[in-house]
């Protein structure tokens, strides 16, 4: 498995497309899958591969002078607790240290809603995120929204 920064905007889109595509139990919503997707051109864009196949993405996009925010990310259902999303992130933080933010924050449905958010839930907390704030109907009311920080520097 091996983590690259991917540049060109066709091929961002081809790969978060076909990621995406095949995780409708998280990207189910077309329109919002589409929003990702279209999103993805201009974004720092990092993909997993197992040789020459991308099974896993991560974009990032700038929400303050300081901060970098994991936008997105997906991977492909039978790579998931392998390490690849550990090594996307790793990968994210290092580009965003480099671009100079002081702080990565990641946005996820609050603990104790659902099952599948629960492991997203702690996934990103052991990697170092903290919460910072839940936001109970910035998506709406069944999905409270979970702000999580973490610092670069």
């Amino acid at each position: 498995m091996e983590i690259k920064q991917v540049f060109d905007e066709d091929k961002k889109q081809k790969i978060v497309r076909n990621i995406l595509e095949n995780l409708p139990d998280w990207f189910g919503i077309l329109e919002a899958r589409e929003e990702y997707i279209l999103d993805s051109i201009k974004k720092t864009c990092f993909v997993a591969y197992y040789g020459n196949n991308p099974i896993g993405f991560l974009y990032l996009k700038e929400t303050g002078k300081e901060t970098v925010e994991i936008a997105v990310m997906g991977i492909l259902t039978e790579y998931h607790r392998k390490g690849i999303g550990k090594a996307l992130v790793n990968g994210a933080k290092k580009e965003a240290c480099e671009q100079g933010y002081s702080f990565m924050q990641v946005k996820t449905v609050q603990m104790g809603k659902y099952k599948e958010y629960d492991q997203t839930n702690l996934f990103y907390q052991s990697l170092g995120f903290k919460e910072f704030e839940v936001f109970p109907t910035l998506w709406d009311d069944k999905n409270p929204c979970q702000i999580y920080v973490m610092t670069l520097k």
